[in-house]
């Protein structure tokens, strides 16, 4: 029955997630989506606060006698990425679109309301949080710096996102670490610039620069326990104009990827000193900036919180050996922030088989608005029991 009902409005709900695909907003500018679910929730009879870090919004929905609270969490920031899909509702924004599903995830946690508020089929108090920024600036750190669970108090607190090539609606969970941390690096070697004639009066910075990304390739293979996972990216490597010259100064960005405290401080350590080390191999100088702008810490799932996903999902006929994640995934998540408040799980849900995150041409797969708002509310009725 609950089934049935759910899809008897999942029209709406791709309707709703389709006008929010066409209309995507960056980081911290999620007006007119912080609007349209305010009016939804308020609409379905949900207590409403907004402004809530900015442009996030929280739902609040009491029944029966129960004093647990449970608070679940749905992003709504889009990328600044240009839409190649050519879809009808493609995105009416040059440069902008969601290409991380977070209109599917808004959509879904829409569904859940929808059906609480039509059924009341549950005892205590949910938080419907809709978080501005989860991309790269962290609407979620936010929220912890304004207090929120100072106002919105949580006993636990859950969210997903979608994964492209998961069969649509299969969910992926594990206890402890089910995300990686992500720092920032922005490195500056310095050296002499010349002219490519005279190599011997310069000192380059473009051959100290490669023989650091080399090196810097052995700080997980030969500096990190095995059995821990970690991924460092050199994904810009700036220097030069010219075929003739030696450049004064080379530039690279490093992204250093991590799933536990022990190891974040192991490369915030061994990285830079590697880095000044090869410098002056070369006769140059390393200026490095560690953790530039907000490092995400990694998710940690709490025991308890994960093995009730689990237990969501074999109850919903999901094959326990296909629901275990054998490995963090190594994105990274600012759900971390919220996780380190509040124990929860963050979770994996299968998109189908969609183009990747943050493609030019992904499309959060509707097929999924049903599924997923089908377990949301399993798993409200598994943690708040009538």
């Amino acid at each position: 029955m609950m089934y049935d009902q759910i899809k008897a409005f999942a029209g709406d709900l791709a309707a709703m997630r389709r006008d929010l695909h066409m209309h995507p907003e960056l980081a911290f500018e999620e007006h007119r989506t912080s609007k349209m679910v305010a009016e939804e929730l308020s609409r379905l009879g949900f207590g409403v606060t907004t402004g809530v870090a900015g442009t996030g919004v929280i739902g609040t929905l009491v029944n029966g006698a129960s004093r647990k609270v449970i608070g679940i969490r749905a992003d709504m920031d889009g990328l600044p990425i240009q839409e190649t899909t050519g879809l009808a509702y493609a995105s009416r924004h040059p440069g902008k679109m969601h290409a991380c599903g977070h209109d599917g995830h808004t959509a879904m946690l829409l569904g859940l309301a929808r059906y609480l508020a039509e059924t009341y089929d549950f005892n205590g108090t949910v938080h419907l949080i809709f978080q501005p920024a989860e991309e790269d600036i962290s609407g979620a750190h936010r929220m912890v710096k304004e207090g929120v669970f100072k106002r919105f108090a949580c006993d636990q607190i859950f969210a997903l996102h979608n994964i492209p090539g998961e069969s649509v609606g299969q969910v992926r969970v594990r206890p402890g670490a089910i995300t990686a941390s992500i720092a920032i690096v922005d490195v500056v070697f310095r050296g002499v610039g010349g002219h490519g004639a005279f190599p011997h009066q310069a000192i380059d910075p473009i051959v100290a620069a490669s023989s650091a990304v080399v090196a810097l390739q052995t700080v997980v293979s030969r500096n990190l326990d095995p059995l821990e996972s970690a991924a460092v990216t050199v994904g810009a490597f700036n220097g030069g104009v010219l075929a003739t010259a030696i450049p004064e100064t080379v530039s690279l960005k490093i992204g250093v990827r991590t799933c536990s405290a022990r190891s974040q401080r192991m490369m915030a350590e061994r990285i830079p000193h590697l880095l000044q080390q090869q410098a002056a191999s070369f006769g140059c100088v390393a200026e490095v900036e560690y953790g530039q702008g907000i490092t995400y810490p990694p998710c940690i799932n709490d025991v308890a919180a994960a093995k009730a996903v689990h237990a969501t999902a074999v109850a919903l006929g999901q094959n326990p050996l296909s629901i275990d994640l054998p490995g963090p995934y190594m994105f990274a998540e600012d759900f971390a922030f919220l996780l380190e408040e509040v124990p929860g799980a963050y979770f994996g849900i299968g998109n189908g088989t969609s183009k990747n995150l943050h493609e030019s041409g992904y499309d959060f797969n509707d097929e999924l608005l049903l599924c997923g708002t089908h377990f949301w509310v399993s798993l409200v009725q598994r943690q708040l029991p009538v």
